[in-house]
């Protein structure tokens, strides 16, 4: 795969060596074939969503739904918004400031998932903002992808798993990630992305069901629910951990060749 001048730069920009980037990208993982469900046409959404929410279930078996929860896999995005801006179904809604929906396009090919919000996606109501949220943008960038207004083969979808940020950036105990889930689930629904990039741990275990290590969940295609899934790290830890880029660019390189 030949790279622009400018997907140069932004490979430079999250410190992947030049080699490195123009290394052949690997070949697509076969997927494992799951039968998926009709697409719906998803009603136009605001590109970015900023807007003050409260909010807070795996991807896996949904917890017993309380009185005032609607059935959230039948909600357009205009009413899943609100329930989860609406959601007290756990403690973290004592804490937060507000609930981190997501942004992009609705019918995005690409579709982000991070874990957890932290303390400025709290005050922002955006996933992915401050350091983490700026080496993504390059990370997306590099592969001529972008979360600002785009045809929906270049807009990202981003959400997280959690829409709460957890006190004090804590890791998301089990229960609260159980009540997130159908949320994560009808997103991923009305999007129909052609793939998924799941960033983090946790993200990676509550969307494959899985308590691997991150370690053995990279280096090849995953499904979920007929979609082909992907597993990086968190932007945090390639701040944390700059010599491991290089790895994640070897993840962005296999998502890009399976959905070429």
């Amino acid at each position: 795969m030949r790279w622009s001048e400018r997907q140069r730069a932004m490979l430079q920009a999250m410190g992947v060596r030049l080699f490195e980037a123009s290394a052949r990208v690997p070949a697509a993982a076969p997927v494992v074939a799951q039968a998926s469900p009709p697409r719906a046409a998803a009603p136009a959404v605001p590109t970015r969503v900023v807007k003050p929410a409260e909010a807070t279930v795996p991807v896996g078996a949904p917890p017993p739904r309380s009185a005032s929860r609607p059935d959230v896999a039948t909600l357009d995005w205009a009413e899943l918004r609100a329930a989860v801006a609406g959601c007290r179904a756990c403690a973290l809604a004592e804490s937060r400031q507000q609930t981190v929906f997501g942004v992009g396009h609705p019918q995005a090919h690409w579709m982000i998932v991070g874990e957890a919000p932290g303390e400025q996606e709290d005050r922002q109501g955006e996933p992915f903002v401050g350091p983490a949220g700026q080496l993504l943008d390059n990370m997306l960038r590099a592969l001529g992808l972008t979360r600002d207004e785009a045809p929906p083969e270049r807009q990202v979808f981003i959400a997280n798993t959690l829409k709460c940020r957890p006190p004090k950036n804590r890791n998301p105990d089990a229960a609260e990630t159980a009540q997130c889930a159908p949320f994560l689930e009808r997103q991923i629904a009305l999007v129909r992305p052609r793939i998924i990039l799941a960033m983090g741990r946790f993200a990676a275990q509550a969307l494959l069901a899985t308590d691997e290590p991150l370690g053995k969940l990279r280096g090849r295609v995953h499904a979920y629910r007929g979609v082909p899934v992907v597993v990086t790290y968190h932007p945090a830890y390639l701040l944390r951990t700059p010599a491991d880029k290089a790895r994640a660019w070897e993840d962005l390189c296999l998502a890009a060749a399976t959905v070429a």
